[in-house]
């Protein structure tokens, strides 16, 4: 196999062959391919796109590239979770343990943020003492026991994954959906699920900007993954706002702490919440219908059995074990913290949800290159949602910063990544469609 060739194939827009395929994501896990070879490949295929079967032979490959997760003494049915990615999309946090006081198992395999997007593992490094990399041993006696874990990959875990996604995030080929389909479905082909629910992001906070783009994503989700065998079903959901009332690592780590205490009802975050909960039990066969999925996941969360369950895994995998209890005593705060005031009174009509992501990387939360140190304290919190009425110097969102600079250079794109109108705005719906 000559890298080199397999690139100009693809390069050219030719199909690629199975065995292409897998001897091409042989050589990266194995470390045989230059990270200019590898960005290569990317960019080849973000330009020229993949058919179905080469996209199911790239899934394969890369879950095959090392280790599959077996879990036949658990007697729960095998689920899990992904997203695309958003802001303030902090839903896996929750979901899990909401999922597994309900009587599944969620052994979830999660990334970090890629471009714009936060990411699950970023926000559990918040917690101090958290391992998002144990042993195979340990991941599945936390799954066994607490019910969920929520963990990043690990070296012997699709691994041709793991470097492939680094070099997606800083060479401009993370929309492309045959990479994305891999991505998410390699890890999760691999994790031994039994059945999968997606979210599929859409607007100016997605990587998928319109509709067309996200169904066209979800589609290839759904069939590959269904393909492979894995029962997969896909949301896809708004993200022409934050998600959460926040954006950053620390600051979504409380917003999940408080969701667990019941203290986000009747949000944007509870309903998408819930309505994978929903989806999860139901595929599962966990309840009958969605009706009864609802509120049995409610149920989890009033009677606090899912803090309770999160608490657990937090403590199992090296986190302080009264984390639930006492927040503010592990999640340390940033430096500075400074309002960011409405220029005009009206109402919050909408927001640039990418233009806030880009923000949270330049406050030092997000990553420019794989090897980049990330500042957990950094982000927004009390981002006040679209529909909002504001008087003229009304907050409508906290800073979180490392100085003063970088606060006030924060505030004011913050500011203007808003557009404040004199008539209230139609409410868009945070459950965009179901494929």
């Amino acid at each position: 196999m000559i890298p080199q060739e397999i690139i100009r194939r693809k390069r050219d827009g030719e199909a690629l062959d199975a065995a292409d395929i897998s001897s091409f994501i042989a050589a990266l896990a194995a470390g045989r391919l230059s990270e200019g070879q590898i960005g290569a490949f990317a960019m080849a295929v973000w330009l020229k796109g993949m058919s179905r079967e080469e996209i199911v032979a790239l899934t394969l490959a890369m879950a095959d590239s090392g280790d599959r997760l077996q879990w036949a003494d658990i007697d729960r049915p095998i689920a899990d979770k992904h997203s695309t990615g958003g802001i303030g999309d902090n839903v896996s946090l929750m979901l899990a343990p909401i999922a597994a006081a309900c009587g599944l198992a969620v052994p979830m395999i999660s990334g970090r943020g890629l471009g714009h997007t936060g990411g699950t593992l970023d926000k559990l490094e918040s917690i101090p003492g958290y391992r998002i990399t144990p042993d195979a041993e340990l991941f599945h006696r936390v799954v066994k026991e607490a019910g969920c874990a929520i963990i990043g990959q690990t070296g012997s875990l699709a691994p041709a994954d793991g470097r492939l996604y680094a070099v997606r995030d800083v060479t401009a080929t993370v929309d492309s959906i045959p990479l994305i389909t891999a991505s998410i479905l390699s890890k999760k082909l691999a994790a031994g699920l039994q059945t999968l629910v997606l979210d599929v992001k859409v607007g100016s906070g997605a990587f998928m900007a319109d509709r067309s783009q996200a169904e066209m994503l979800a589609r290839s989700l759904v069939d590959v993954a269904n393909g492979a065998g894995l029962k997969t079903s896909a949301l896809i959901t708004d993200m022409n706002e934050p998600l959460a009332d926040c954006a950053g690592n620390a600051v979504e780590m409380r917003s999940c702490l408080d969701f667990l205490a019941g203290r986000k009802a009747g949000t944007r975050l509870e309903t998408v919440v819930f309505a994978f909960a929903a989806e999860m039990l139901v595929k599962s066969r966990i309840a009958a219908s969605s009706d009864e999925a609802d509120r049995m996941a409610r149920r989890a969360l009033a009677s606090g059995q899912a803090a309770e369950i999160f608490g657990r895994m937090v403590s199992m995998l090296g986190g302080p074990a009264d984390l639930v209890e006492n927040p503010e005593k592990y999640l340390a705060r940033a430096p500075v913290e400074i309002t960011v005031p409405a220029d005009r009174s009206g109402w919050l009509a909408a927001c640039d949800a990418r233009g806030i992501g880009i923000s949270v990387i330049d406050l030092g939360g997000g990553r420019r290159h794989p090897a980049d140190r990330i500042d957990h304290l950094v982000g927004f919190s009390g981002l006040l949602p679209l529909g909002t009425r504001v008087n003229a110097g009304d907050p409508i969102a906290l800073v979180h910063a490392a100085d003063e600079a970088a606060a006030e250079k924060a505030a004011a794109a913050l500011a203007a990544h808003y557009r404040i109108a004199d008539n209230k705005p139609s409410p868009a719906p945070a459950i965009v469609g179901l494929i």
